[in-house]
């Protein structure tokens, strides 16, 4: 009998959920989190594939707003809960539900689909580039010191219930928004990811805190969401601070709130996970290489209306460009097209029938598309070519979609 591809019903998400539960090892949530996923599901974004009563594929979206150079917030599909059952791999049901989604996004007129990976090589073939990267940190406070910028004595800290200090986080993290691409404008409901606490899923950890960062007239000017593990040695205690955010509007705050996690009691080190790549805290230890610095792959980015996404963000220079793309799984993209911006930030990208400068694929362009990655280095991966018809035309354009911050994902959904 042949599987049946459709739209989630709401009475189907606990089969569904519990499929991706399966999918991803088998371990069962907390209720919390499946509680919080429940109430974010947008069923009408959700697919699923059935055999039967059994769910053995899915995937989702959500409808987000993202951050690109520029400030403005593009319309962008956040994809999730893309799982097939174990039982019913190399079928093509993972292509069938891609092609089925990203025929969606189109009709739904959203210029670009977003994802984190769980296996980065899955969806490069979807034409998915890693648009942003993330940085873990590991930080002996024994043997690292911090430097912190004028101003930061004079900011005021005070510990806070975390779910009490919610509305006032969120204003501070929706400012930062527009300044960094790849963060995300979080629409109602989100803010409670940040402030997700099960008990069960501590692991010897504290309760969730938060502090709080205010300027000498009581402004909230940063946060910083953290736990504890303690620790022992017979030398004395060696517990471990876990930042899991720390967001702030200027530098004194930003200061004063890591220099508080690194001032805990019976704390050794200090411990980020999904911090910017290019954040400022490396500029403020006395010891880098002590701090363990490692990168990852985070946000994945897709463009499914190329003119509309590149007309969505400005450019860091003046740029005219004829790009010549490849994209066989969204052939509306395929083609020549010419990009131009002007110093005023007036943007236009058409089809034209111009020759072409540089030859790029379209998940090259979802690398570059935040200005994180380079198109200079995608070219010394022989991933875009400069075709020889203007000399010069590579590095024109890879000035102009280099940002002036590395773009970052915040959280993962």
């Amino acid at each position: 009998m042949a599987n049946e591809m459709r739209v989630l019903r709401p009475d189907e998400w606990d089969v569904w959920y519990g499929h991706l539960e399966l999918a991803f090892g088998g371990v069962t949530e907390s209720p919390e989190e499946r509680t919080l996923y429940r109430s974010l599901t947008e069923v009408e974004r959700s697919l699923g594939v059935w055999d039967g009563p059994t769910c053995v594929g899915s995937a989702g979206a959500f409808s987000f707003r993202v951050a690109v150079p520029g400030g403005a917030l593009v319309p962008a599909a956040g994809v999730t809960m893309v799982g097939v059952a174990p039982t019913h791999r190399r079928r093509g049901m993972l292509t069938s539900l891609m092609r089925r989604q990203l025929d969606d996004v189109r009709e739904g007129g959203e210029p670009l689909a977003v994802l984190t990976a769980s296996e980065p090589e899955i969806y490069g073939r979807f034409g998915y580039g890693t648009g942003t990267y993330q940085l873990s940190l590991e930080i002996d406070t024994t043997r690292v010191r911090l430097a912190v910028p004028p101003g930061t004595d004079e900011v005021r800290l005070r510990l806070a219930d975390p779910e009490q200090s919610l509305a006032g986080c969120e204003k501070v993290y929706a400012e930062l928004v527009p300044a960094r691409p790849g963060m995300l404008a979080r629409l109602p409901g989100w803010e409670q990811l940040g402030v997700l606490d099960p008990e069960a899923d501590r692991d010897g950890r504290s309760p969730l805190k938060c502090v709080l960062a205010e300027g000498p007239d009581g402004e909230l000017r940063g946060y910083a969401r953290y736990r504890v593990r303690p620790d022992w040695e017979p030398a004395g205690a060696a517990g471990i601070v876990e930042v899991q955010d720390l967001e702030a509007l200027d530098p004194a705050a930003y200061a004063a709130l890591w220099r508080y996690v690194f001032d805990l009691d019976l704390v050794w080190t200090v411990r980020a996970r999904n911090r910017p790549a290019d954040d400022p805290v490396l500029h403020m230890l006395s010891d880098v290489r002590r701090a363990k610095a490692l990168t990852r792959d985070a946000l994945h980015v897709r463009l499914v209306d190329l003119p509309a996404a590149l007309r969505a963000r400005t450019y860091g220079s003046p740029v005219d460009v004829v790009l010549d793309v490849t994209d066989p799984f969204c052939p509306w993209n395929e083609g020549r097209w010419r990009l131009s911006a002007d110093a005023a930030g007036a943007v236009e990208c058409e089809r034209t029938e111009e020759p072409a400068d540089l030859a790029v694929s379209v998940r090259a362009l979802g690398a570059a598309y935040l200005g994180g990655t380079t198109l200079r280095s995608l070219a010394g991966a022989g991933l875009v070519s400069e075709l020889g018809r203007r000399p010069g035309a590579l590095g024109e354009a890879s000035r102009a979609f280099q940002g002036e911050v590395a773009p970052w994902l915040p959280h993962g959904f």
